[in-house]
């Protein structure tokens, strides 16, 4: 799926109260952002932003932070957010490799959903899901682990469990397609996964913790 060049989007982004311009200046203050205690969701590699989006109109009660390095992507994201108020989403243009200097221990739940999935095995170190990210991730939750990541690409599935196991996570729920599973998992589509369902291709699902 390819997306299209947004003309103004860094106009867009400096106009739009969703978009965090200086996320650093908010490490270990994200609950004074949102104005609340409520948990702290964070995707990373949002693209257009429709998961997040979605997440933040269904469940009010959490907070959700976007983060995309892509400024087109993100100024749809922001065009798509429209006239509706969240008070609970903020978005963030920047690196993932960064977010430490974004945050404190301050996040619940990390969503990874159709991240870049870097298929060379020279590239692997650059997965959202292998130990170099785990090790960040480690240093921004705010009490136990959790990831919730969704692909459609085996190679990217196959090593993404192998490192969360290898980093001690535990599986609560594993899905080889998600669509047609018989637990009927929650779930909200992104973009990508709206076109895959369309094409009947096998979406994989891994819900892992570590709680100490």
């Amino acid at each position: 799926m390819r997306y299209n060049v947004v003309k103004n989007a860094r106009e867009i982004l400096n106009n739009s109260s969703y978009i965090i311009k200086e996320p650093s200046k908010n490490k270990n203050r994200w609950k004074e952002v949102f104005g609340n205690n409520n948990p702290i969701c964070l995707e990373l590699g949002m693209g257009r932003g429709s998961f997040i989006i979605e997440m933040a109109r269904k469940y009010p009660n959490i907070n959700y932070i976007g983060l995309e390095l892509d400024e087109n992507q993100t100024a749809t994201a922001i065009q798509y957010i429209g006239d509706n108020k969240l008070k609970n989403l903020k978005l963030i243009c920047a690196d993932a490799k960064d977010i430490i200097n974004f945050f404190g221990k301050e996040i619940d739940t990390i969503y990874l959903t159709f991240s870049e999935p870097w298929p060379k095995k020279q590239d692997e170190k650059k997965r959202f899901s292998s130990e170099i990210y785990l090790r960040l991730y480690d240093r921004i939750y705010k009490k136990h682990k959790h990831i919730i990541m969704k692909t459609d690409n085996k190679i990217l599935f196959a090593s993404a469990l192998e490192s969360l196991s290898n980093y001690w996570y535990t599986f609560d729920k594993v899905s080889l397609d998600l669509h047609n599973d018989e637990r009927k998992i929650p779930n909200i589509m992104t973009d990508f996964e709206r076109q895959y369902f369309k094409e009947h291709r096998p979406i994989y699902y891994v819900d892992a913790s570590f709680k100490d």
